[in-house]
């Protein structure tokens, strides 16, 4: 009977299996109930009594020994699954790709550094504002026509609560606070009540400009967007300003370029004009400074404002306004090289 316990013992100590289907079938051979430790269990009823006790002893040492194998090797199986269950593989050989900034992010970061080197710094504000700050501080009377011009998102009906129709509202906010010198630029993004198409969305971004000090002229303005053009789109690109009418400037102005796709010669881009219309600006209306608790007797500013889109599309060719906001993976892989 030891002998035949010793064998066993040793056909578990040297037990392998290559699966969980052959360690299965190890299991049923020696610890099954027909199995072979079991049938060992039902001879001991055979042994010599002054044996029983030693027999007994090594026969609970075989069925003990046995069960830990099955569990060593079952836990060995276990691992492996876990280890492989994190795998897929469907997915390529070659390395994750890396992300890559949004265009509009890539633009605004440029804009914000070319006038970051001019000493202008960044100011933001709530895109939830009321009407004092985007609207009547600005110089829009409450029957001027002016706000047709800009359809608005109004809050729970209330006329007084809106989303910010241009960036306009920060500027406010920081000469509300602020006396001159003020120097600063508002990027963020706006909301206005427009049908969405290729050239238009009901949300955009914007990247305002003021500042205002002593003396502050049109000329300045002027040496302001010039450097800012060329440093934009290219050294040879020349500028224009053309007569406009904007509530909260006066005089006020839209400033073109030389279309940076023909160099001015002419083409479908510019309609054959040479020129393209990136923004508007003009001097501080004086209206606007003493709403706003700025001595205007004493200190004059100039204003100017692009949309970032209009800027991006200038930059990168991109025709349809929609792409920016529908975050398709292949679009955006196109500005890898442009992080």
């Amino acid at each position: 009977m030891i002998d035949k316990i010793n064998a066993l013992l040793r056909e578990v100590e040297n037990m392998k299996a290559a699966d969980a289907e052959e360690l299965e079938s190890l299991r049923i051979k020696y610890l099954s109930k027909k199995g072979e430790i079991s049938a060992l269990f039902n001879d001991f009823r055979n042994v010599a009594a002054e044996q029983k006790r030693e027999v007994g002893k090594y026969l609970n040492e075989l069925k003990e020994k046995a069960q830990n194998k099955i569990n060593e090797l079952r836990e060995s199986f276990d691992n492996v699954q876990t280890a492989d269950a994190g795998i897929d593989l469907t997915r390529t050989a070659y390395p994750i790709g890396l992300g890559t900034r949004h265009p509009l992010s890539i633009v605004k970061k440029e804009i914000c550094d070319i006038f970051n080197r001019l000493g202008f710094s960044i100011a933001e504000g709530p895109e939830i504002e009321d009407d004092w700050h985007v609207f009547t501080a600005l110089n829009f009377a409450e029957d001027h026509p002016a706000r047709d011009m800009q359809d608005t998102f109004f809050i729970q009906h209330n006329p007084d609560v809106l989303l910010r129709t241009h960036t306009s509202s920060v500027q406010t906010r920081v000469m509300e606070k602020n006396q001159p010198p003020i120097r600063i630029i508002c990027p963020g993004r706006v909301y206005r009540n427009e049908a969405i198409s290729y050239r238009a969305h009901c949300f955009f971004h914007q990247v305002e400009g003021l500042y205002i000090d002593k003396n502050v002229s049109f000329a300045d303005l002027k040496q302001a967007l010039l450097f800012f053009a060329k440093e934009m789109f290219g050294a040879d690109t020349k500028i224009r300003l053309r007569p406009s009418y904007f509530p909260f400037t006066e005089p006020s102005a839209e400033m073109d370029i030389s279309c940076n796709l023909c160099g001015g010669k002419g083409c479908a881009f510019c309609k054959h004009t040479g020129w393209v219309e990136i923004l508007g600006c003009g001097m501080v209306d004086p209206n606007v400074l003493d709403n706003c608790g700025i001595d205007s007797k004493i200190y004059s500013g100039y204003a100017l404002g692009m949309g970032i889109e209009r800027i991006t599309n200038l930059k990168f060719q991109v025709k349809d306004l929609r792409m920016f906001s529908e975050n398709d993976i292949r679009f955006l892989k196109e500005f890898e090289s442009a992080n």
